[in-house]
């Protein structure tokens, strides 16, 4: 079982820099953008848009909200590269009881240098 506050940790850094998310989700290889961290029904959990990678019946996935339990979450590495949300502009699901850091209320990081 992993252990969540690291991945919290990561996920949290991965939302402050914008910087993509690339791990396992219930054996499901995961390309995510993480855009709000908090808790539903108690559960740790991150509200993510996966831009690739698959579903657990290993079906590709390509552009959708996606809403992972943390404790669920496992081999996460930060990735360099465009930043990915909904193309239409609309907000993830309210799937979170309570939001501990979201996207939209901190400011972006300046550019990278390279």
């Amino acid at each position: 079982m992993p252990v969540v506050y690291d991945i919290y940790d990561l996920m949290a850094g991965a939302i402050l820099t914008r910087r993509q998310v690339m791990c396992t989700y219930r054996g499901a290889p995961r390309e995510v953008c993480p855009v709000m961290l908090g808790r539903k029904n108690g559960a740790a959990c991150v509200v993510t848009w996966q831009f690739a990678g698959t579903n657990e019946n290993g079906e590709s996935v390509q552009g959708s909200w996606k809403c992972l339990e943390l404790d669920a979450v496992s081999d996460v590495r930060l990735h360099d590269g465009p930043w990915h949300a909904d193309d239409g502009g609309r907000r993830p699901p309210a799937w979170l009881d309570d939001v501990d850091l979201d996207i939209d209320r901190v400011s972006a990081p300046p550019p990278r240098q390279g």
